[in-house]
C-alpha cells in the first residue's frame, strides 16, 4: 500500500531501528494519533514512529514520566479492548535517595497507575501514585516533554533542505506553550498543562514533589493541546473529555452488525479487528472513510478505502457509502502531471503536513495508483447490490462514467485493450498498483520491467468494473451502455487468457511490460483474477494449486512472491512478505470457484498468525518466511503499520469466504453456499445484520460433519437460501 517504498528513493520508509521488537501502543482520534512505548513514554529517539501528532505534525517528540529520576518498573502494559485508553501498571525502582523515614526507598513501594486517551485533538493522561509501603514516603515525580514539529515525511526518513522557525517556549501558568512556524506559513503550537500546579515548571518538565502517608494515593492530570494556525482546541478538563468520549463511543456504534463465536482467540482477533477499524474511522473530517493505518498511513488513501470497504461491505455497508461519496467529490477533472492527475481517475493518496503544502512531496491531492478506478467503479456496483441504495447511485453515476472514460483513454495509453501505467512525474511513483515497491515488477531474470505496465490484477478489476458498471447502467435504463459494458468485458475475458495466462508457471503473467512481453513470475497477484471472475475454471484451478503449493504458502498466508523467483526475500515489502488483505481477497476468489480447503487453509494460516501477534492484532504485513513450530509465530516486519485498515477488515471478508455468503439487496436475499467454519471453532453468530429495512440474526454452526446454517431470528422481507451444505 505504500507510497514510499522506493529503496533508491527519498520517500522510502527507513527502519533505523529495530522496531518490531518496541511492542508499540498507539491511540487515534480523528487526524490526531499517538504512538508511545509499553510505558507510555514518548521516548526522544529522533526519526522514530514516537510521538504525538495532529495533522501530519509531531507536536510531541518527547514525553516521559520519571520518579526520583528513574524510570519505573514495568507491570502492565495494554490499549483497552476498545482501543480508546492506554492503561499503564508501573511501579518505582531501588532509589538510592532517601524516599521514607528509613532510608531508601525499595522497589515496588509505589504503585503508578498511567491511562490516556485522545479526543478533539487533545492527549489527556491520569496518573496515580498509592503508597503501598509501611512508612510516609517522599518523592519526585517529574514529566521531561517536547517538540520537534517534524512533518510525518521528515520523520519517515525524507530529508529536508530547509526548515521553519522554532519559536521560543514560555510558561503560562500551568501550562507550557511550544510553537513553530512552517515554511507554509502556518503556526502550529504544543499546550501541555498540569493540574494541580507543579512544584516548579520549566519550558521542558514539569517537577511534583510527592508526600504519602502509608495506603495514601495522589493524583496529577496532564493535557497536551495540538493547536494549528487558527485552530485551537476546546479544551475541557479530563473528567469532562473521559465522560464525553465514553459517550460518544457508546452512542456512535449502537445498532452495529455484531460477529462473535464460540473460539476465545478467533473472538479476540474480531474484537480487535472491530476496534482497530472504528479506531481508524472514528472522527475523520472524511466522515466514515478508514484512514490507511498508523503511523505512516493515518490519511485517506483510495484503493486502501476502496479495499476495505470491500471486506467490511456485507457487515458493514456505511463504509463504503462513505468511501464512495469522498472519492467521488475528490476525483481528478484535469491533467497535472506532478499530480498523475488525469480527468476521471480517482484519488491515490491525501496529504495535509507542511511538506505537502510547500510540494515537497508530491501527495498533497495525488493520483499516482492505476486501480484506484476500476475498483471504484467495481466497489460502487457491489454497493448497490449489497444495499439497493439507488440514491446514491443516481448521485455518483457521472463519476462512474468518467472513471470509465478514463479506463477507456488514459488508462489505456496504448490503446490495446489492457490498463497500463506509466508514470508522468520523476517525483511520482513507479510502480502503481497495490505492490507500489521500486523493484516489485519484474521479469523471469529478475530485471525490472519496461512501463507502461499492465498489471495482471489491474485486468481483472477493469473486467469487474466493466461487469458491474453494465448492471448499474440497465438499473438508470442505459441499455446501450450497459451492452457496450458487457461486450467490453467478454472481450477483455478473453484477450487477458491470451495475453496473460502463462503454462510454464502454472499461473497469469505478474504482468505485461510496454513490449508485451510476461513477467512470468509467480505472484499473489494472480488470485485477484479469481476475485474479479475473470479466471476461465481450468485456469482457475491452476492458479489455486500454484497459490497454494509450499513455495507460494508458507503456512501463515500466501507469499506475494513465490519462493524460488529472482527476487524472493520474505524480509521485502513486496517480493515474499505476506498481507493479510491479499490473503482475503485470495480467499473470497477461491471460494467464488469452489476451493473450500485452500479457504480453509489461508483462513486457518491467518487465524494461527493473529493467536501469536500481540494484542491479537494483524499488521500490515509480515515476513514470509515458512511457518515453524519453534518460532511460535510470524515473522515481524519492521516497519508495518500497525493497526492498518485494510488488514483489519481481512477478518471479514475471510469469514464471508468461509460461509460462501452473497447479499442481493435488490432481490431480499441472503445465500450461503456450502458454508464451512475455521477448523477450530465450532459456532460463528451474527447479530443484527440489516438489508434494506429487514434484518437478521443467523448462525454457522457444526453439527458432526457438517457446516449449517440456522436462521435464529428475522424480521421484514428477507429470503434466506442456503445451498451445498457439508
Amino acid at each position: 500500500m505504500s507510497d514510499i517504498v522506493r529503496v533508491a528513493d527519498e520517500y522510502y520508509v527507513r527502519a533505523s531501528s529495530a522496531l518490531a521488537d518496541d511492542r508499540t501502543r498507539v491511540l487515534k482520534s480523528g487526524d490526531t494519533f499517538l504512538v508511545a512505548n509499553r510505558f507510555g513514554d514518548i521516548e526522544d529517539l529522533g526519526a522514530s514512529k514516537f510521538g504525538l501528532f495532529h495533522a501530519e505534525c509531531r507536536h510531541l517528540s518527547r514525553f516521559t514520566v520519571r520518579l526520583n529520576g528513574l524510570q519505573p518498573l514495568l507491570l502492565s502494559s495494554t490499549v483497552r479492548e476498545d482501543n480508546a485508553f492506554l492503561s499503564v501498571d508501573v511501579s518505582n525502582a531501588d532509589s538510592p535517595e532517601v524516599g521514607s523515614t528509613r532510608g531508601p526507598l525499595p522497589r515496588g513501594t509505589i504503585h503508578i497507575f498511567r491511562s490516556q486517551f485522545l479526543a478533539q485533538a487533545c492527549r489527556y493522561e491520569h496518573i496515580r501514585l498509592r503508597n503501598y509501603g509501611l512508612e510516609p514516603i517522599r518523592v519526585a515525580l517529574s514529566c521531561q516533554f517536547d517538540a520537534d514539529f517534524a512533518d510525518i515525511f521528515e520523520v519517515r526518513g525524507t530529508k529536508r533542505k530547509q526548515k521553519g522557525q522554532r519559536l521560543p517556549d514560555y510558561v503560562e501558568g500551568n501550562a507550557v506553550v511550544l510553537e513553530y512556524r512552517g515554511l507554509d506559513r502556518i503556526a502550529r503550537r504544543t499546550r501541555v498543562e498540569f493540574r494541580p500546579e507543579p512544584a516548579s515548571l520549566a519550558e521542558h518538565e514539569a517537577t511534583y514533589r510527592i508526600s504519602l502517608d502509608p495506603n495514601a494515593e495522589t493524583s496529577v492530570f496532564c493535557s497536551v493541546s495540538c493547536e494549528r494556525g487558527d485552530f485551537e482546541p476546546s479544551f475541557v478538563s479530563y473528567e469532562t473529555a473521559l465522560s464525553n468520549t465514553q459517550q460518544t463511543r457508546s452512542e456512535h456504534h449502537d445498532g452495529e452488525c455484531q460477529v462473535t463465536s464460540s473460539s476465545e482467540t478467533f473472538d479476540l482477533w474480531l474484537k480487535r479487528s472491530v476496534a482497530d477499524l472504528r479506531m481508524l474511522t472514528d472522527g475523520n473530517p472524511e466522515g466514515l472513510y478508514p484512514y490507511a493505518g498508523v503511523p505512516w498511513f493515518s490519511t485517506v488513501f483510495g484503493r486502501d478505502g476502496i479495499i476495505t470497504a470491500l471486506e467490511c461491505l456485507w457487515c458493514q455497508p456505511g463504509i463504503a457509502e462513505s468511501v464512495l461519496r469522498y472519492l467521488a467529490r475528490t476525483q481528478a477533472s484535469e491533467i497535472i502531471p506532478e499530480q498523475d492527475a488525469e480527468p476521471g481517475k480517482i484519488l491515490h493518496e491525501m496529504r495535509r503536513g507542511e511538506m505537502a503544502a510547500t510540494k515537497e512531496v508530491p501527495f498533497g491531492r495525488y493520483y499516482g495508483s492505476v486501480d484506484s478506478t476500476p475498483l471504484f467503479v467495481l466497489l460502487a456496483a457491489e454497493y448497490y447490490q449489497r444495499t439497493a441504495d439507488a440514491h446514491l447511485i443516481n448521485e455518483i453515476w457521472p463519476n462512474i462514467k468518467r472513471a470509465l472514460n478514463w479506463i477507456g483513454t488514459f488508462g489505456d495509453c496504448d490503446g490495446d485493450g489492457f490498463v497500463e501505467y506509466q508514470r508522468m512525474s520523476d517525483k511520482g511513483l513507479t510502480q502503481q498498483g497495490w505492490k507500489d515497491s521500486q523493484d516489485s515488477v519484474f521479469y523471469a531474470d529478475g530485471r525490472l520491467a519496461e512501463a507502461p505496465i499492465a498489471l495482471c490484477e489491474v485486468q481483472a478489476y477493469v473486467y469487474a468494473a466493466k461487469r458491474g458498471a453494465a448492471s448499474l447502467a440497465r438499473l438508470l435504463h442505459d441499455t446501450n451502455l450497459a451492452y457496450e459494458l458487457d461486450a467490453s468485458a467478454d472481450k477483455l475475458q478473453v484477450q487477458f487468457s491470451k495475453g496473460f495466462w502463462c503454462e510454464e508457471i502454472g499461473s497469469y503473467a505478474l504482468a505485461l511490460d510496454g513490449n508485451k512481453e510476461q513477467c512470468r513470475v509467480r505472484a499473489s497477484n494472480a488470485g485477484h483474477a479469481l476475485f474479479c471472475r475473470i479466471a476461465d475454471r481450468d485456469h482457475a484451478a491452476s492458479v489455486a494449486d500454484t497459490l497454494l503449493n509450499e513455495q507460494s504458502f508458507g503456512g501463515w498466508g500466501v507469499r506475494t512472491i513465490a519462493a524460488g523467483e529472482p527476487r524472493y526475500n520474505p524480509m521485502s515489502y513486496h517480493n515474499g512478505s505476506v498481507w493479510p488483505h491479499d490473503n482475503a481477497i485470495i480467499s473470497l476468489g477461491l471460494s467464488y470457484y469452489g476451493f473450500r480447503d485452500k479457504v480453509a487453509q489461508i483462513g486457518d494460516g491467518l487465524h494461527a498468525a493473529s493467536s501469536t501477534v500481540e494484542l491479537y492484532r494483524l499488521p500490515e504485513l509480515f515476513c514470509g518466511f515458512h511457518r515453524r513450530l519453534e518460532a511460535g509465530g510470524p515473522t515481524l516486519y519492521p516497519v508495518a503499520c500497525s493497526p492498518q485498515a485494510w488488514a483489519a477488515g481481512s477478518i471479514y471478508m475471510l469469514l464471508q469466504a468461509y460461509f460462501g455468503l452473497s447479499i442481493n439487496a435488490p432481490a431480499g436475499l441472503v445465500s450461503f453456499v456450502r458454508p464451512q467454519l475455521p477448523s477450530d471453532v465450532d459456532e460463528i453468530r451474527v447479530h443484527n445484520l440489516r438489508v434494506t429495512d429487514a434484518r437478521i440474526d443467523f448462525a454457522v454452526r457444526r453439527l458432526g460433519s457438517r457446516v449449517v446454517v440456522e436462521t435464529l431470528s428475522k424480521s421484514g422481507k428477507l429470503e434466506v437460501l442456503e445451498t451445498g451444505a457439508d
